[in-house]
């Protein structure tokens, strides 16, 4: 197998479409502060001719470095990524190939070639999961040089939402207006009116039975522009850690370890657990699923599925309570 020299072939694989973008930035960034006249040059696969990209990669008569971004690798057609290959096996140490791909079936070949003559992978998959999210925006915190608490960053995402570059914009500007140390108070004071009323503030409410104060809750996120599907995901979080504490014995600290949850999660958990039974929780879990089956595609009214299941849960700890 032939190993690419360092930086000459990188593989930008995955689909989501900001963390591609900033890679093919920061590698053009990189080359123009190594060389601030460096040539960069930007092709679509789809349209790209085989023969284009061989004159484009081919020794230059007046050297320097050379960027050539080669973006929806997965459309590249037979002959170009023949060459694309061919080049791979002995890559210009002058010139870094940057091939971006969404990382499925189609176009596969490309991929794994590149793989297989050692190009730098760069993951930019999709961040789907709330864990994920979560983690997201606790590295772009680090990133600009702050530092952030799980509370605080899961509070930032139900004001924000899942949108990774306006979540990367965020990030950017709290650490540069607090000088980086990012707290639960802090959150709340930049996003006032979102981050208060948030999908956790709905979810916390409905897991100790406080129906009219969810739903207060739930129609104010909703009228200050939260985006249904992290409250139904705070939802069903919520009460899946109610679940999970319910009959565990010890602190908050103890048990974090073998639940997999932050100390501080357990302990409130712990708080919103008292009074359910174990027929409650099954009624609450299922609302909370049936729920983010409709915020995600299944229901024509999502903020009628949110009110239905958010009393759903709260009468659930209510009976449960009786």
């Amino acid at each position: 197998m032939s190993t690419a020299a360092s930086g000459t072939l990188r593989l930008i694989l995955g689909d989501e479409e900001f963390l591609a973008s900033r890679a093919v930035a920061a590698t053009v960034r990189a080359a123009r502060d190594a060389e601030p006249d460096a040539d960069i040059r930007e092709y679509d696969a789809g349209d790209l001719a085989s023969g284009a990209l061989a004159e484009a990669v081919s020794p230059s008569l007046f050297g320097g470095r050379r960027v050539l971004v080669l973006r929806n690798g997965q459309d590249a057609k037979k002959d170009l990524i023949a060459t694309v290959l061919a080049y791979a096996k002995s890559p210009d140490p002058d010139v870094c190939l940057v091939v971006t791909h969404l990382g499925g079936a189609k176009g596969k070949a490309l991929a794994d070639g590149l793989k297989s003559a050692g190009a730098e992978i760069v993951p930019a998959a999709k961040v789907t999961k709330p864990r994920e999210r979560l983690a997201f925006v606790r590295d772009e915190i680090r990133r600009a040089g702050g530092s952030c608490p799980e509370d605080a960053a899961e509070a930032l995402l139900s004001a924000v939402g899942n949108d990774l570059r306006e979540l990367a914009s965020a990030c950017s500007q709290l650490v540069a207006d607090t000088g980086g140390k990012i707290t639960l108070d802090v959150v709340h004071r930049y996003y006032r009116g979102r981050a208060e009323v948030s999908g956790f503030t709905v979810a916390d409410a409905a897991v100790i039975g406080d129906a009219p104060g969810a739903l207060e809750a739930l129609r104010w996120a909703l009228a200050v522009g939260v985006d249904p599907v992290p409250i139904a995901d705070a939802l069903a979080d919520g009460v899946r850690s109610v679940a999970r504490v319910a009959g565990a014995t010890g602190s908050g600290y103890q048990l974090a370890s073998s639940l997999g949850m932050p100390p501080w999660k357990v302990e409130r958990a712990q708080r919103q657990a008292r009074g359910w039974t174990p027929e409650g929780l099954v009624t609450a879990m299922r609302a909370a699923a049936r729920v983010n089956a409709d915020v995600k595609g299944g229901a024509d009214d999502r903020a009628y599925a949110l009110e239905r299941a958010v009393l759903a849960v709260a009468q659930a700890r209510r009976g449960a309570g009786r």
